[in-house]
């Protein structure tokens, strides 16, 4: 399995699969008061279903790590680094 691999290799941090975005809430604050609304933050067909926290060198091998997932084959990988 891809995890597996990764977490041998050293470079997998963390990772799970996400509620459906029927299940979210957003949250947005306005004149210092939180408001609260049931759904996501933007409806679209496309929704986040998981994520993987990795650890490597380059772009490119996040890029080849990305490719190796499954769902890759029927949608989009999206490929971000952090702050």
């Amino acid at each position: 399995e891809l995890r597996d691999g990764l977490t041998t290799d050293g470079k997998f941090i963390t990772g799970s699969q996400l509620q459906p975005t029927s299940m979210a809430s957003s949250v947005r604050m306005r004149n210092g008061k939180a408001i609260t609304t049931d759904g996501p933050y933007a409806e679209t067909k496309e929704q986040l279903g998981g994520y993987f926290l990795i650890e490597v060198e380059t772009a490119g091998e996040a890029n080849a790590i990305a490719a190796r997932i499954p769902s890759a084959e029927m949608g989009t990988v999206e490929v971000r680094a952090l702050v």
